[in-house]
């Protein structure tokens, strides 16, 4: 009988809110860097920085999935 396996996320999502009331979203590949709340908030600066999230301060960095 074939059983159904759960694989693990390979990436890690994430709402960042900005004080302003818009919203973007995050990806982040690495499940275990995703855990650390340093690393996700210096993701953000940094995608900030490249252009990939919009500029604005940021409120809160939530996981979604």
């Amino acid at each position: 009988m074939y059983t159904f396996r759960k694989s693990p996320a390979k990436s890690v999502m994430f709402v960042v809110d900005y004080d302003d009331a818009r919203r973007a979203y995050l990806w982040i590949d690495d499940p275990e860097k995703a855990s650390d709340a340093r690393f996700v908030e210096g993701m953000a600066r940094t995608r900030q920085e490249q252009g990939t999230l919009p500029e604005g301060n940021i409120t809160s960095i939530r996981r979604v999935r």
